[in-house]
């Protein structure tokens, strides 16, 4: 892979081709892509779903939306600071096309920005309840009638390659999606290929699937624009989505930690403790004992632990930067790290404390039980308006959906995904309301 294909500013409909000489300082390219993503409906709704606990009252708990906004703060640190380092590798990026160190700083920053766009509500139990309802609840009827990776989307569905659709999907008014570079569309995608075949394999791209067949052929068009080599089956990363990986799992291990102390599911000082062993060589001892609550604490060792992290994984992608060119470089960052043991412990008592915890299961539980209703009262009222045998009450069901939801899908295949979607995009909340409402729990 070359670095002037990845960083392409190309759009969706683009008659021309777009060259970072000629970019307007003031308003550069891969910046518009942060602001159409900030400023998208999809984005918004993220203030009100789960990042850990659903429905959480606590004031310090982040949601999606917190949590990635502080993941594209870090995306940004990590894309700036390797930029400084590729530009002085190779000048004739900036000396021939212009290219300067944020741009690099902007595709990261954009991509982590949306990197949850697509999830479901309830957190990752969303994803699974979906998936649920094709594998062995009333969704399995269409197994027979969908091919193979149809189906296999369905059973499997994946909150990025929902994503991914949400960013690219067409319709009127609005073709190409939101239309954003195709280097900060190939840096989002986490997982180049499609859910089948499925090969197990150590590659941690290979370890879920980046889009539905219903936006292959779009996913393959950016490949072949940035150059992105097709490798078994599926496509090499692209170089930058390391650094968006890294910005997650730097906020989601070091910041869910956090959640769960303020929550009080963490004992302070048993996991103060640990944040310390991450940042041991560079904590400031006097400082920190001068602070005399919980959450001035652990915003300390947060800033510290986010810093310490943030070097250690531009490190890592500089020292392997020509294997990850080569599509050779097949694990996380942080899984290169000297500080994976710390981030090992730091997780595990997370899953103990915080993710398996009696009210992040509870309403897990609720969240399966309202997204099973919602997707088998709105697929069944719209297969039977395609087969001309709705009911009064199937009309009324319909009326509930928005009116960018495109019902008028011969295909199968795309009329449940378009359900699946709608549904994904719902918040806790909005789920919960619709519930409510077909359930008649609200008039009660």
């Amino acid at each position: 892979m070359e670095w002037e294909k990845l960083l392409s500013l190309k759009r969706f409909g683009d008659t021309f081709k777009r060259k970072r000489i000629d970019q307007d300082e003031t308003r550069l390219g891969f910046e518009v892509d942060y602001d159409r993503i900030i400023f998208s409906s999809e984005f918004r709704s993220l203030q009100d779903k789960t990042q850990v606990v659903p429905f959480s009252q606590g004031d310090f708990v982040h949601t999606r939306l917190t949590h990635s906004l502080e993941t594209s703060v870090v995306g940004r640190s990590l894309g700036r600071s390797v930029g400084v380092e590729i530009l002085k590798k190779y000048p004739y990026l900036k000396d021939e096309f212009g290219y300067q160190s944020n741009d690099f700083g902007a595709i990261v920053a954009s991509a982590s920005l949306a990197h949850d766009i697509g999830n479901p509500p309830f957190g990752h139990s969303g994803e699974k309840s979906i998936g649920q309802y094709f594998i062995s609840g009333p969704g399995k009827q269409f197994q027979k009638i969908l091919n193979e990776k149809e189906f296999k989307d369905l059973c499997d569905f994946e909150g990025n390659a929902n994503g991914f659709k949400i960013l690219t999907q067409s319709r009127p008014g609005r073709e190409g999606g939101i239309r954003l570079s195709y280097a900060t569309l190939g840096t989002f995608v986490k997982y180049p290929k499609e859910s089948l075949p499925v090969k197990p394999t150590s590659n941690v791209a290979d370890k879920k699937y980046g889009f539905f067949q219903n936006e292959k052929e779009i996913f393959i068009d950016i490949a072949n624009e940035l150059g992105l080599k097709n490798k078994n089956g599926g496509y090499n990363r692209h170089p930058l989505t390391f650094l968006v990986e890294a910005a997650d799992d730097i906020c989601y291990t070091i910041i869910d930690f956090e959640d769960g102390i303020n929550l009080g599911l963490i004992q302070e000082d048993y996991a103060l403790e640990y944040l310390i062993n991450l940042v041991r060589d560079s904590i400031n001892t006097e400082k920190y004992n001068s602070l005399n609550n919980t959450i001035d604490r652990v915003s300390y060792l947060r800033a510290l632990s986010i810093n310490t992290l943030i070097n250690e994984a531009v490190h890592i992608f500089l020292e392997n930067e020509e294997d990850i060119l080569k599509g050779n470089f097949e694990v996380s960052l942080l899984k290169k790290s000297k500080f994976q043991p710390q981030i090992a412990d730091i997780i595990k008592i997370s899953i103990e404390k915080i993710y398996q915890s009696k009210e992040v299961i509870e309403k897990e539980v609720a969240g399966y039980n309202i997204i099973n209703k919602l997707l088998d009262t709105f697929i069944t009222s719209v297969n039977r308006y395609h087969e001309g045998s709705q009911t009064s009450y199937d009309d009324l069901i319909m009326k509930l959906l928005p009116s960018t939801t495109n019902l008028s899908h011969d295909n199968l295949y795309s009329r449940l995904l378009e359900i699946c979607h709608f549904v994904a995009s719902l918040s806790d909340r909005k789920a919960l309301n619709i519930y409510n409402k077909i359930t008649g729990v609200e008039y009660q």
